[in-house]
C-alpha cells in the first residue's frame, strides 16, 4: 500500500508539473539527444518540485523513445556536457590550499562530483525512475564493450546504485508456487545456472516440501526480483546436480533435513551488475532457514566452475610444464573429442586428472591481482565459505560439459568460521580449502606442485582449518 501511495503521489506531482510547464513556456516531446540534453540542463537548473518531477519524467520517456544511435549519443553528452565543472573545481582546489578548513573540504568534495551524478539523482524523482535508470545502465554496460569513453558514466551509476540498493533497503521474500505468476515467469526467465524449461520444471523446484527459494526485492522495483537463490533440503551433501533435479526423486519432509544446499544463485537485473548484494542474500537465507528448521546443521553450495574448461585448455597447450604429468596429459586428450562422455574412455584416469587439474585451478592459478580465476569461487570465498569438495562428474548438461567438463564444486558455509575465512581471503587472498581438496594436488619431492606459474600460485596450508564434522561436506551474474 505504501509503495502504491508514493507512486501515485509522484505521478500526481508530475501531472501538475507538466501543467505548469505547458502554461509557462511549453514542453514538447523530446525528439533527439539534443532535446534531451536541453531538458537535462533545465532539470539541473530548476528548483521547483513539481516541474522537476515532470522534466525528469519527460527526459526518461524521451530517452526510451529514441533509437539506439540517439540514445548512445545522449550517453556521450553525459560525458561531454555533464562532467566536471573544471572552473569550479580549480577554484575549490585553490581555496582548499589557501585554507584547508572543513568548509573548504566540503566545497572541494561538491566541486569534484560530475554534474551527471546530480542529474541522475533528479531523474530518479520521476515515477518509475529507478527502473528506467537501471535500464539506462544496461545500455551503458553494453556500449562499454567497445566504447571506454563511457567508463565515467558507468562509475557514476555504480556509485549511486551502491547507495540506492544498499542491502538495508532490500526486502527478502520467499518464492513459492503461490507467488504471483508475473514474478514466477521472471524466475524462469532469469534462471542463469540450471535452465528451467517449463512451468512444471519450476513447480518441481518450488512446491515440494524439501525445496525453498528466496529473492531480494527493492521497494521501487516491487515485482522485479534483483537476485534469487534456490535451495534443496537434504540429508547428505550432493555431488551432482542430477540427484537434486531428477524428475523421479522422492521428496523428504523438511523436518528430516540436516543440510541446506544452495544450488543456483541468479542475478536478475543486468543494469545492477557489480552492485553487491548476493552475500547478504545468502546470510539472510541461512538465518531464516535456521530459525524455521533448527535441525539444519550444514549449509553448502553445489556450484558450477564456469571458467575451468577455458583455463584447462590453455594449460594443456603449455609446453614448459603446467603441473600435469605426462599420464594426466594423455588421459585428458579424450576431452578433444566433442562426444567424449559418450565414448569408451578410461574413466578413473580422466577423473583423477580432472580433479588434479581442478585443485591447481582453484588453489594455485591466480589473476594478476592475486585472486582466483573462477568468478564463482571469488564470490563464495569472499563471503567466507570454504572450498570443500570437487565433484566429477557433477553436471553432464551441455553447458556443464562446455564450461567445466562436468566439474562441480561444494563450498561450505560453516557459521563459526565465516568471518575468519572472509578475512583470510579479503586481506591476504588466501584460499581456505579442506584437506580433501588439497590432497588432489600432486606433490613432488620438495613438496611443491611443478609448473611454470608457481610464483603466481599462492595457498597457505597453515591458514586452512580442519575438516568439518561429518564425512564429506561441501555463487549469478548469475553467481
Amino acid at each position: 500500500m505504501s509503495d502504491t501511495f508514493f507512486g501515485d503521489l509522484l505521478a500526481s506531482i508530475a501531472d501538475r508539473g507538466r501543467s505548469l510547464l505547458r502554461r509557462g513556456r511549453g514542453m514538447q516531446r523530446p525528439e533527439s539527444d539534443g532535446d534531451l540534453a536541453e531538458l537535462s540542463e533545465a532539470l539541473l537548473s530548476g528548483r521547483g518540485e513539481a516541474s522537476g518531477v515532470a522534466l525528469a519524467s519527460a527526459i526518461l520517456a524521451g530517452y526510451e523513445a529514441l533509437g539506439p544511435e540517439a540514445r548512445l549519443a545522449f550517453l556521450h553528452r553525459l560525458v561531454d556536457k555533464f562532467g566536471y565543472d573544471h572552473e569550479r573545481l580549480v577554484l575549490a582546489m585553490d581555496a582548499y590550499r589557501a585554507d584547508p578548513s572543513s568548509k573548504a573540504v566540503l566545497d572541494l568534495h561538491s566541486a569534484a562530483e560530475p554534474r551527471r551524478q546530480e542529474l541522475i539523482r533528479r531523474l530518479n524523482l520521476a515515477p518509475g525512475g529507478t527502473a528506467a535508470l537501471v535500464r539506462m545502465r544496461e545500455e551503458v554496460l553494453r556500449a562499454l564493450r567497445a566504447d571506454r569513453e563511457l567508463e565515467g558514466v558507468d562509475s557514476d551509476f555504480t556509485h549511486l546504485f551502491s547507495s540506492w540498493f544498499n542491502p538495508g533497503f532490500l526486502v527478502l521474500r520467499p518464492i513459492d508456487w503461490s507467488t504471483p505468476a508475473n514474478i514466477l515467469e521472471k524466475i524462469i526467465r532469469y534462471e542463469a545456472v540450471h535452465e528451467i524449461g517449463t512451468w512444471e520444471d519450476l513447480r518441481d523446484r518450488l512446491e515440494p516440501p524439501d525445496r525453498r527459494c528466496f529473492a531480494f526485492f527493492h521497494p521501487q522495483l516491487v515485482d522485479e526480483p534483483l537476485i534469487f537463490v534456490e535451495v534443496a533440503l537434504t540429508t547428505t551433501v550432493p555431488g551432482t546436480i542430477g540427484e537434486l533435479l531428477a524428475e523421479d526423486r522422492v521428496p523428504i519432509p523438511a523436518s528430516e533435513a540436516s543440510t541446506a544446499v544452495f544450488y543456483s544463485i541468479s542475478n536478475c537485473q543486468d543494469g545492477l551488475r557489480g552492485i553487491s548484494f548476493g552475500n547478504f542474500l545468502i546470510k539472510q537465507v541461512v538465518e531464516k532457514l535456521k530459525r524455521d528448521l533448527p535441525r539444519l546443521s550444514t549449509f553448502v553450495t553445489l556450484s558450477p566452475a564456469p571458467s575451468f574448461a577455458r583455463w584447462l585448455a590453455e594449460e594443456r597447450k603449455s609446453e614448459d610444464g603446467s603441473g600435469l604429468s605426462a599420464s594426466e596429459h594423455a588421459a585428458l586428450a579424450v576431452l578433444d573429442n566433442e562426444d567424449w562422455l559418450r565414448t569408451d574412455f578410461p574413466a578413473e584416469a580422466v577423473r583423477e586428472a580432472l580433479l588434479t587439474a581442478a585443485a591447481q585451478y582453484f588453489l594455485e592459478a591466480k589473476s594478476a591481482s592475486g585472486r582466483p580465476l573462477d568468478p564463482v569461487a571469488r564470490f563464495h570465498l569472499g563471503n567466507g565459505a570454504r572450498l570443500e569438495r570437487l565433484n566429477w562428474p557433477g553436471d553432464v548438461s551441455e553447458r556443464g560439459l562446455r564450461e567445466a567438463h562436468g566439474l562441480m564444486v561444494n563450498y561450505l558455509y560453516k557459521l563459526d568460521d565465516i568471518e575468519a575465512n572472509h578475512e583470510a581471503f579479503a586481506t591476504r587472498n588466501e584460499v581456505v580449502a579442506s584437506s580433501q581438496v588439497r590432497r588432489h594436488l600432486r606433490k613432488t619431492g620438495n613438496g611443491r606442485t611443478p609448473g611454470r606459474r608457481n610464483a603466481q600460485r599462492r595457498v597457505s596450508a597453515n591458514m586452512i582449518p580442519g575438516e568439518a564434522n561429518g564425512a564429506e561436506q561441501e555463487e549469478t551474474a548469475q553467481e
